[in-house]
């Protein structure tokens, strides 16, 4: 029986023989183990695992990564004396925090913020080994950079939270505490502190393309599942020699919204709109504090959010009252 449709549900997985990849310039690091197949991770992407290659950075990468994990994980587990029970079960409100504001840019003892130091030197180290790794391997399979570039968009905004701001602050405690609650409480405090960020104009940009990227994704991806029945994955041969799939998606977006991406410029939009995210909402962190001490304050001067009247009378000082009274 020929299959004519497929759909989400209903993926056909094709046997063949494991394929190894391209060939490695000769001074690479070689491929680590074979290659072997999984049903369930064919459901969901290839079903080849391996083999696997991580090369010099790679290696590098994952142990200095490692390394700021251990730290996190045995000063979050210090933090309860050392009782496995209690760690697993606050583990979400467990935290490393930064040194206090006193220490400035100085390094205070390890106790008092040093470990948060030394963990995050690892963990940066860690991130832009990994970038590195991304770019060269780019480069030397014949690729464009565009993944590398989008990682770098990420590592934008984790060096201002955690290094770029609190250096131009002056202290290591504006930076952000390694907790999975604690960074979320760290983010509603730093809104509340400086006026609310919702009246950052870089915090709306990206807050529009948070979502308009994840409307566009959702809106391709659909696109190309409903166009499985006529080859609609083959996008690279659809972009050179459009076929009936490319035709029926442009039209249907003409016809449901009066303007459709082609197959090939719909990736450019997902990823500007992806990128742009984090580097409009690292602008707006920059912005914080450095130039800007209130969003809503700043936001009123503007015009563009509401000065809320005063709704109570002002309370008068009791002891001004009691000026020249007999004590």
């Amino acid at each position: 029986m020929t299959a004519t449709y497929q759909n989400i549900f209903t993926r056909i997985q094709a046997s063949a023989p494991a394929y190894p990849g391209v060939s490695l310039p000769p001074d690479d690091i070689p491929r680590e183990g074979g290659a072997r197949f999984s049903r369930l991770a064919g459901k969901f992407g290839d079903a080849q695992i391996g083999p696997i290659y991580l090369g010099a950075l790679g290696i590098l990468s994952i142990f200095f990564g490692t390394v700021a994990f251990v730290i996190i994980g045995l000063n979050m587990w210090a933090s309860v004396n050392w009782n496995i029970l209690q760690f697993v079960r606050q583990l979400f409100w467990l935290a490393l925090e930064p040194p206090p504001a006193q220490y400035g840019l100085r390094i205070p003892p390890m106790r008092e913020g040093g470990w948060w130091l030394v963990a995050g030197f690892f963990l940066t180290v860690s991130i832009l080994l990994w970038w590195a790794r991304t770019y060269r391997r780019a480069r030397q399979l014949g690729m464009g950079t565009h993944v590398a570039w989008a990682f770098a968009g990420a590592i934008w905004l984790y060096l201002v939270l955690g290094f770029i701001r609190p250096i131009l602050m002056g202290r290591w405690s504006e930076a952000v505490p390694f907790g999975i609650f604690p960074h979320l409480d760290w983010t509603a405090a730093f809104s509340i502190r400086y006026g609310n960020l919702f009246y950052n104009p870089f915090h709306a940009l990206s807050i529009v393309f948070l979502y308009g990227s994840v409307l566009l994704f959702a809106m391709h991806g659909a696109t190309i599942l409903a166009l499985g029945r006529y080859g609609g994955e083959r996008e690279i041969e659809l972009t050179l020699d459009r076929g009936t799939a490319a035709e029926r998606g442009a039209l249907f977006w003409r016809w449901t919204m009066g303007f459709n991406a082609t197959f090939e410029s719909i990736h450019r939009w997902a990823w500007w709109f992806a990128v742009l995210c984090p580097v409009t909402g690292g602008i707006g962190i920059l912005l914080t504090g450095t130039v800007v001490d209130n969003w809503y304050l700043w936001a009123v001067d503007r015009h563009f959010a509401p000065a809320y009247p005063q709704l109570w009378a002002p309370i008068a000082d009791p002891a001004a009252a009691l000026q020249g009274a007999p004590r």
